[in-house]
């Protein structure tokens, strides 16, 4: 059950709607979806959050299918559902074929038994890693 309610346009407040606003527009879509509408309840908060999203998600050195993919990972090991459902559409509509995201689900089950192993066995990093 959600801590706090998903607002409708109608009951978040103008600050909040205009960043509604900016995401239909960004995104070209009509749908608002339920994360931005929980954190309309803090308007600043939800301003700032979609302005760090859209500076790190947006063009850079990282193909954005990548970016998706790595925001899957991140989310899986953090163990955010919510994120890995939107995260992994996303990824498919730019471009995420049925192969690369099994491969990502490999990559990740694998990071995550190494990573497991490596701090339980409390091994020492290599001196040549660490430059």
């Amino acid at each position: 059950m959600a801590v706090l309610p998903a607002l409708s346009d109608e009951a978040a407040s103008a600050e909040a709607r205009a960043v509604f606003d900016e995401i239909r527009e960004t995104r070209q879509t009509d749908y608002v979806n339920n994360f931005w509408r929980v954190l309309a309840h803090d308007p600043a908060q939800l301003k700032s959050v979609w302005d760090r999203v859209g500076s790190v998600m947006g063009p850079g050195a990282l193909d954005p299918v990548v970016k998706e993919m790595i925001y899957i990972a991140v989310s899986a090991a953090n163990g955010c559902g919510y994120c890995v459902h939107s995260h992994t559409a996303s990824a498919r509509a730019k471009g995420m074929s049925p192969a690369m995201h099994a491969e990502l689900l490999a990559v990740i089950a694998m990071a995550s038994q190494t990573n497991a192993l490596a701090t339980a066995l409390q091994v020492p990093v290599d001196e040549r890693f660490l430059a």
